[in-house]
């Protein structure tokens, strides 16, 4: 397996610039701040921006646990990418990652000033310390579970590789630990969001109360949700509430950046609406 690695400090776009490197180079996966990431997908490991503190993120990155880095390593060898990019802050750092999940050097060192400009990297730091924007190079739907309520954007880039345009996704999450504190929601909201969904669809006479449950497995938070409704008479009842099912789960996602687990829909009554004489 070739490694290469890609050093810059904290806050200059390492993460940013990953996926396009790796696209350039040939380079099949990554190790980015305690995930493993191949082919586009996340194989393995727990994500350092999800820790609670700064501490534990540098632990985390540096795959402290063993029961973190037999995860990682394992995943490693049974999926052999051909080659792999290890980001880091430092070629110690670095070293200190390969040590840990007994791999080689690496065959390649880049440096964040060898593939970006000054005005780059000042843009980078600046998302970072005052918008508290952090990049994981992967789809959102890849790692949604663990930053459920914590995601800010996805991330789409075009750039030209030579053979045709090429579609690179990135997700910008706000981590546990950042200054801006944590992003709670409440039942209300939530009932809102379903009111206007009914809204939308016509189908719902009425959304009698909305119950939120927040579900926590490990580092993944999730929510589940179950509306108490009465729907209209007409049409296919069962058709009516899973459209209802879907558009809720949809809405909320998009409004939120909350994962929904699942939505129940509780139909207490079906209201036949009274024709007005003329």
């Amino acid at each position: 397996m070739k490694i290469y690695s890609l050093t810059g400090k904290s806050g200059t776009g390492k993460s940013y610039q990953a996926v396009n490197l790796c696209k350039q180079l040939n380079i099949e996966s990554i190790i980015d701040d305690g995930l493993f990431i191949c082919r586009n997908k996340v194989a393995a490991g727990i994500s350092a921006k999800r820790q609670p503190s700064k501490i534990r993120a540098v632990k985390t990155a540096l795959f402290w646990t063993d029961e973190h880095r037999d995860s990682v390593m394992e995943a490693i060898n049974r999926i052999k990418p051909s080659s792999l990019l290890v980001l880091g802050t430092s070629d110690e750092m670095v070293d200190k990652i390969l040590a840990r999940l007994e791999l080689g050097k690496p065959i390649k060192r880049i440096y964040i000033e060898d593939i970006t400009t000054e005005e780059d990297r000042k843009e980078a730091n600046k998302q970072r310390m005052e918008l508290g924007k952090h990049v994981i190079p992967v789809p959102t739907f890849q790692i949604k579970k663990q930053f459920s309520g914590y995601f800010m954007s996805p991330m789409r880039i075009f750039k030209d590789f030579g053979h045709g345009r090429d579609l690179s996704e990135k997700s910008v999450v706000r981590p546990s630990f950042s200054y801006m504190g944590e992003y709670n929601i409440s039942e209300k909201v939530m009932s809102d969001i379903v009111d206007c969904v009914s809204d939308e669809l016509k189908t719902v006479a009425e959304v009698n109360k909305v119950l939120m449950v927040k579900e926590h497995m490990n580092l993944d938070e999730e929510i589940t949700l179950t509306a108490i409704v009465d729907m209209k008479y007409g049409g296919s009842l069962v058709e009516n509430a899973k459209q209802f099912q879907q558009t809720i789960l949809d809405r909320v996602q998009e409004m939120t950046a909350f994962h929904v687990s699942r939505v129940d829909i509780d139909i207490r009554d079906v209201i036949k609406e009274e024709v007005k004489e003329q």
